[in-house]
């Protein structure tokens, strides 16, 4: 099971989330997610564990309690919600319309 934990101190690495875990089951990863361009914590994370069971009563027990001085948020992790992107720069011709009937001129 996928977990998620926000509202994560920036001190806290990816040892201490698998430790803070690893007290209620097997914990496959933990990862605090970082900026890539500074390296510093964005404030949450993720662990996963294999057994249903532990991960549930790993998210019962933490969640809202202090984990190296901050109270964190643990829920069940919600796949990110996918937004339709449609290809393209939005339709139409950018140039101008040189076939115009009759007028024979090159008007927008």
């Amino acid at each position: 099971m996928d977990i998620y934990v926000g509202n994560l101190a920036y001190a806290t690495t990816d040892d201490g989330l698998k430790a803070a875990f690893a007290q209620f089951g097997e914990v496959t990863s933990a990862r605090v997610v970082t900026d890539r361009m500074t390296g510093r914590s964005k404030g949450f994370g993720f662990v996963e564990m294999p057994d249903r069971e532990q991960a549930q009563a790993a998210i019962d027990a933490l969640n809202g309690q202090p984990l190296d001085g901050r109270t964190v948020r643990v829920n069940e992790s919600q796949p990110k919600p996918r937004t339709e992107r449609r290809g393209g720069f939005g339709g139409g011709y950018g140039g101008p319309r040189r076939d115009r009937g009759d007028r024979g001129d090159t008007r927008w």
